[in-house]
């Protein structure tokens, strides 16, 4: 019998079909709880100013899935909701949009970016290539301790059956697997993919039954035995083989993409 995931406030169920938002749906917070692990090793973040603080308040929002694909964004809602000026509201939203993650349209507004099924899955097909040259880079950098750390991060993302808290572990578990790599182009363009396709990872996992999971923690397991055993070459070709299955499964998933 298939075990389903433990559904958060306003999760769909397995049988209900998610759609993306269209742009003139209203932003509403309503989340009571934040799994705080978006913060990468090694990542880097802003400067502790009110813009960087906004910033990382909508990201978060974002990838948590509070501020959905298509979702407006009006200033001065999220002004009042994080206790900020429009200033930094506005300016925020400007990085933001530089990242990808929100959309604005001059003398407009803002919307929460959405993307297509193509744009998705040529966005997986670049993550194919650029995290396995990260982990590649990542690898001889990781001492004993960083390589337990992993192992008890994987054992955490295996444990998991809430897909909110999934999506946060298993962030944090690849982000500890490329912590030793250089903070230089390659990290910054693999957050920001991660970033992007964000939303449509999560709608990835909402999808697996008991055999999905199962497949996931074998392909983490054998990321962290090629890891502990300095395999690079075979590190690098499970990682590509895990992005990939999930490009696979998005790129079927057409309903994910329904406007």
């Amino acid at each position: 019998m298939s075990t389903a995931w433990a559904p958060w406030p306003g999760q769909p169920r397995d049988s209900e079909t998610v759609s993306q938002q269209s742009p003139g749906r209203e932003a509403g917070v309503t989340s009571s709880r934040r799994i705080e692990v978006w913060e990468e090793p090694g990542m880097g973040t802003m400067k502790e100013t009110s813009t960087g603080r906004v910033v990382d308040q909508l990201r978060a929002l974002i990838l948590d899935g509070d501020l959905l694909p298509g979702e407006r964004l009006r200033q001065e809602e999220l002004a009042e909701q994080l206790g900020a000026s429009r200033v930094p509201i506005r300016e925020a939203l400007r990085v933001l949009a530089g990242r990808g993650l929100v959309r604005l349209v001059a003398n407009t507004g803002a919307w929460v970016s959405s993307l297509t099924h193509d744009e998705c899955v040529e966005l997986y097909r670049v993550r194919e290539r650029l995290e396995p040259l990260l982990l590649e880079q990542s690898l001889p950098g990781l001492r004993e301790a960083e390589l337990q750390e992993i192992d008890v991060a994987r054992r955490a993302v295996d444990e998991c059956r809430d897909v909110r808290e999934f999506i946060a572990l298993d962030r944090r578990f690849h982000s500890l697997t490329y912590q030793a790599a250089p903070d230089g182009y390659v990290k910054r363009e693999v957050g920001q993919l991660w970033d992007v396709t964000q939303h449509y990872r999560r709608r990835f996992t909402e999808m697996q039954d008991d055999r999905g999971r199962a497949l996931i923690a074998s392909e983490h397991g054998l990321l962290v035995d090629a890891l502990m055993r300095g395999d690079s070459v075979a590190a690098v070709a499970v990682l590509e083989m895990h992005i990939r299955r999930t490009r696979l499964a998005l790129q079927h998933a057409v309903h994910v993409f329904d406007s």
